[in-house]
């Protein structure tokens, strides 16, 4: 059960809600009026709880589960402990996911304006705004409705904030355009100048950073990651993409709809992502790629040439996962070989 003093749970719910709300199907109908008041791990879910499985790897923890009910697919089910009810969905973690979101809704924002907040008279600021202490929103910057800003957050003169973006403690946002329901984790800096320089025999001459980064609806980008302004083109986020923490991503890249990013991710210059993109942790990109729509990017990855849509690479220098694996299984037999002599 997560710590109340952080969490604010709603429910309980019955399982004829929790299924509707997902799209499962009830294992025993019979049980549908059966309340449930949170969501828990396999482990350590007790009869009025709600858990999932997912992945193969936790059966055993699932057979030995005490969860009352369960999110699993129907291949699935056989495993299933005596006196569990079972939802049943060809995607347990997903529906798991939007159970969760029921048990724990974003907290409706308050308004407020902290005494400490620094609004200058020519920024627009929407009164069901909640502005945090030591926020600074200078001239010319807009914000939409229902966003909150946390403290020591600085937004620089003609940013423009969608309606109900939560922007978190200690970031700084300049020369960027946000839509609507973004969500800006603590430490992030959007629209910093990038990292632009021509090279002279007396050291390198660095280039004005004169574009703009613009955000699509319902992006969430994580904690102390960095997005640098365009040098001429804008850097573009696309609509619902998801970025992990302690991601850079450099001037004029181009990110489509719906892509992931994992933790220390960096993207170098005006290489452009298609839509659905995924990109495990640390995987790096060389400047002026194309990554094809609905690529997957193995972690540690290095990417020296551009992806075909829907491709999945591994490796440094990353190559098509089947070629990366036929090579390994080479080197592991020449190795066993070695070993012999």
């Amino acid at each position: 059960m997560a710590d109340s003093r952080f969490f604010d749970r709603a429910g309980p719910f019955s399982l004829d809600a929790l299924a509707a709300l997902t799209g499962a199907a009830l294992s025993v109908p019979e049980q549908g009026e059966r309340l449930f008041v949170d969501v828990a791990p396999l482990e350590t879910a007790g009869p009025d709880e709600v858990t999932f499985l997912d992945n193969r790897k936790y059966l055993a923890a699932f057979a030995a589960s005490k969860a009352g009910a369960a999110f699993v697919d129907e291949v699935t089910q056989p495993r299933a402990p005596a006196g569990m009810v079972l939802l049943l969905t060809r995607e347990p973690y997903k529906a798991y996911a939007r159970a969760t979101q029921a048990f724990y809704p974003t907290p409706p924002v308050v308004p407020r304006r902290a005494p400490s907040a620094l609004i200058d008279p020519a920024a627009i600021v929407a009164a069901d705004c909640d502005i945090g202490p030591h926020v600074v929103i200078e001239a010319g910057a807009t914000l939409g409705a229902r966003c909150q800003v946390g403290a020591n957050t600085v937004i620089g003169g003609g940013v423009e904030l969608g309606d109900d973006c939560r922007v978190g403690a200690n970031v700084t946002l300049s020369h960027c355009l946000i839509g609507a329901r973004v969500v800006l984790h603590p430490g992030v800096r959007i629209g910093q100048a990038g990292f632009g320089f021509a090279p002279d025999a007396s050291g390198p001459v660095k280039i004005p950073q004169v574009g703009r980064v613009i955000i699509g609806d319902d992006a969430d980008i994580g904690a102390n990651t960095t997005i640098d302004r365009g040098s001429g083109h804008d850097t573009v986020i696309g609509a619902g993409t998801m970025i992990d923490n302690l991601v850079q991503i450099g001037h004029n890249v181009v990110i489509g709809r719906g892509c992931v990013l994992a933790g220390q991710v960096g993207i170098s210059g005006s290489t452009r992502l298609g839509d659905f993109v995924m990109a495990g942790g640390q995987a790096g990109f060389a400047g002026h790629l194309r990554i094809g729509s609905g690529a997957r990017i193995a972690a540690k990855a290095g990417l020296m040439r551009d992806v075909e849509p829907g491709a999945t690479v591994c490796g440094s220098p990353a190559i098509p996962i089947a070629s990366f694996m036929r090579q390994t299984a080479v080197l592991q037999r020449l190795a066993r070989k070695k070993d012999e002599r």
